[in-house]
């Protein structure tokens, strides 16, 4: 059958073989922000997998970026040799090797997940945390230090540099991180902003730093690759960030020349209310798809073939991201390939088990 979910899709100068993404998923095996023969195995085998797109995970700008000290890193020109290794595997698998750079803010200096996600102080190897304004993530943890003019300069400066070298490792797309309670989507809700400077305040005032970051990013990054931007559509929370907000940031972000809106949600705040279930997020990407004319990406409990090919074919998004359904099964792409009937190309090596 003709499959939209394995119908190309052409973004500037980059054509995906299918619709299939995968989402960026930190793995907290990094040494000092260095990617390592983990990340190669991870990464690649997906691309072997059948993907057309894959997101390495939350790549940090600085070292006080990252979300555990096990995150990757692009603030010094060392790390970009092991990325170009793997962006060659990938895209010697015809998929595209894509990367998202982020600034965790607040919600950064924890220990990965199987070591309780906990908040780190300096004798445990963490750091001083970053925010819009002084407020934690959790009452009872150390307050993050308010960024000044300074420091929101450097923050500015280190998403310019990284993607510098973003450009020398192979990356063929780049996604900005402004989703899922890190820093930009701190500065946008007005829930862990309350600064009362051009950076507080209005919806024109909290996106500033948004809007800073693209530019910055844009002025290195080559015009004829894909700019993606990752948000959290909904705060899930009374007085937080909003799908109208959501609409109106994808809407301003289009004239700016990004190409994909990532349409996530939550993150920001402990007291959030998801109604978890399949697709339950597939409706924000349909919104700003329709209210914008930007393309989007759906993701979020999307787990089976027949469930991404109605989102491709009802227009609701023209990407589909997998996350732990991907981590389930690296060969996403050629098992829903096969539950759909669709015909692609399997690596060479594995034909001989093509079903």
């Amino acid at each position: 059958m003709d499959s939209q979910l394995f119908s190309p899709l052409a973004i500037k100068s980059i054509v995906l073989k299918n619709r299939i993404a995968i989402s960026p998923m930190c793995q907290y095996s990094a040494t000092d922000g260095f990617a390592n023969d983990w990340h190669l195995v991870h990464l690649g085998s997906r691309a072997s997998g059948g993907a057309g797109l894959i997101i390495q995970e939350a790549t940090a700008v600085s070292p006080e970026a990252r979300i555990s000290p096990q995150d990757l890193g692009l603030w010094k020109d060392e790390q970009i040799e092991k990325m170009q290794q793997i962006n060659r595997f990938i895209v010697s698998q015809n998929a595209v090797p894509g990367i998202q750079l982020a600034h965790a803010g607040r919600k950064a200096s924890v220990s990965a997940p199987w070591n309780g996600n906990k908040k780190l102080n300096e004798s445990q190897g963490g750091w001083e945390t970053v925010a819009p304004s002084a407020i934690g993530y959790h009452s009872n943890e150390k307050a993050p230090i308010a960024l000044d003019k300074i420091g929101i300069q450097k923050v500015i400066s280190d998403f310019k540099s990284a993607t510098k070298r973003v450009v020398q490792a192979g990356y063929q797309v780049l996604e900005i991180h402004g989703a899922h309670g890190y820093l930009l989507h701190q500065f946008l809700s007005p829930l862990s902003n309350f600064r009362t400077d051009e950076y507080g305040g209005s919806f024109e005032n909290r996106i500033r730093l948004t809007l800073e970051v693209v530019d910055a990013v844009q002025s290195e990054w080559p015009k004829d690759l894909p700019l993606f931007v990752r948000i959290s559509a909904t705060d899930w929370a009374d007085g937080g960030w909003n799908v109208e907000e959501s609409v109106a940031l994808s809407k301003i972000l289009k004239q700016k020349g990004v190409d994909l809106i990532d349409a996530s949600s939550g993150g920001l705040v402990s007291h959030q209310k998801i109604p978890l279930g399949p697709n339950y997020q597939v409706s924000f990407a349909e919104k700003i798809k329709k209210e914008t004319g930007i393309l989007t990406g759906a993701v979020g409990l999307i787990t089976e073939a027949i469930q991404a090919e109605e989102i491709i074919a009802g227009g609701k998004a023209d990407l589909v991201l997998f996350a732990r359904e991907s981590l389930r099964n690296p060969n996403l792409g050629l098992t829903f390939a096969h539950e759909l009937q669709a015909t692609i190309q399997w690596p060479k090596q594995y034909e001989r088990a093509k079903i």
